[in-house]
Parts: C-alpha cells; sequence; structure tokens
C-alpha cells in the first residue's frame, strides 16, 4: 500500500509531531510505502492567488512549486492527515493545501456541460485523520467536527466508492497528561495496524 501522509504542524517538537511519528512508524513497520509531506518544514505556500483562482475551473494549477504534490496525490493509494484542530477545523496551512493540490484536473474533473463532478483520485481506498483538539469531545461534537467532515465526507467524495475511513482525535488537549498523550499514541498505533 502506497501511503501519502501530510503533516500540518509549525512547532518541530510538538506532541503533533510525537503522533506523526507514530503513524509514520506503525505504516512502515507494516511494510507499507510511505512518502511523508512536511508542509510546514517545506514552506509550503497555501494562498490560491488571483490568477491560480481565475483558472481554477479551466485547468490544473501550473505552479511549478504544486508539481510534486499533485505526483504524490496521482501516486497515493492512502493518504493520512495529521494535524492539530484549531478552532474546530483544519490549520489554515492544510486548508490552503486542499485548495491548491485537490484541484481540477488533478482531483477531479468539472464536465463542460455541467454535469456531475467526475473523480480523478479513485486509486485512493484509505482516508484518515489523526488530530489533536483542545476542545472536549462534546464541544466538538455540538461545533459540527468541520475538519473532520471537511476530509472524511468532502474530500472522501473523490475516493474510491467505498474508501475506508479513519479519525483518531485525542480531544481536550488542552488538559493532557503525561499518561493521556501516550495512550493517545499508543491508540494510534493499534488503530492504524488496522487500517
Amino acid at each position: 500500500m502506497r501511503v501519502l501522509v501530510v503533516y500540518c504542524h509549525p512547532v518541530p517538537d510538538s506532541f503533533c509531531a510525537a503522533v506523526r511519528d507514530a503513524a509514520v512508524g506503525t505504516l512502515t513497520a507494516r511494510g507499507w510505502d510511505v512518502r511523508l509531506v512536511d508542509l510546514y518544514a517545506e514552506g509550503f505556500d497555501p494562498v490560491l492567488g488571483s490568477d491560480e483562482r481565475r483558472h481554477y475551473h479551466d485547468r490544473a494549477p501550473t505552479d511549478p512549486a504544486l508539481a510534486p504534490h499533485i505526483e504524490n496525490l496521482k501516486w497515493a493509494e492512502a493518504v493520512l492527515f495529521v494535524y492539530p484542530t484549531w478552532w474546530y477545523g483544519l490549520p489554515a496551512m492544510l486548508k490552503g493545501w486542499l485548495d491548491r493540490v485537490w484541484a481540477t484536473d488533478v482531483a477531479f474533473k468539472l464536465p463542460a456541460d455541467g454535469g456531475r463532478i467526475i473523480s480523478l483520485v479513485p486509486h485512493i481506498t484509505r482516508i484518515g485523520v489523526v488530530t489533536t483538539c483542545g476542545a472536549t469531545w462534546l464541544i466538538s461534537f455540538l461545533m459540527g467536527q468541520p475538519g473532520r467532515k471537511t476530509i472524511l465526507r468532502g474530500m472522501r467524495a473523490l475516493c474510491a466508492p467505498r474508501s475506508r475511513t479513519l479519525y483518531v482525535a485525542h480531544y481536550d488537549m488542552d488538559r493532557s497528561t503525561a499518561a493521556s498523550r501516550a495512550a493517545y499514541l499508543e491508540k494510534v498505533r493499534r488503530r492504524l495496524e488496522k487500517f
């Protein structure tokens, strides 16, 4: 299995980095071919500029900086997102990556007649999220978990029709303890062994 791990956190020694390492280590131990994209480390530009937006429905992005990201998406059979949930959603950097990479003629095609969107990523059979949330599960649920829905509903709709999903969150991160963080890392490992 070829898995693209998209990691998004600005602090190199954050707990999210430990989560990333646990995820990559588990997938590698399973024998999966892993490609890691660290958006902050590479200085990914999340801004969808005016020219790119004007041509969004006409053609694939032409920015050469996006070429390796587009190639990674075409290569992947699974995509795993590792990020902190901020204000109940995705970090701006990650949202910008989705805006710019999951684009027309990359992840989907818009028919000229206005018909139904056509997926260009049906080779992706698994899509998952491993995240941390400052809020409790209840508050996150009441807010609608927009980050979870963006990826596991919106992005998944473009993947294989029966693509498997995974969502693992450490809720109440603002009051986490060494024990809760260790238990979460173990949970991530267990869940990814079955992903």
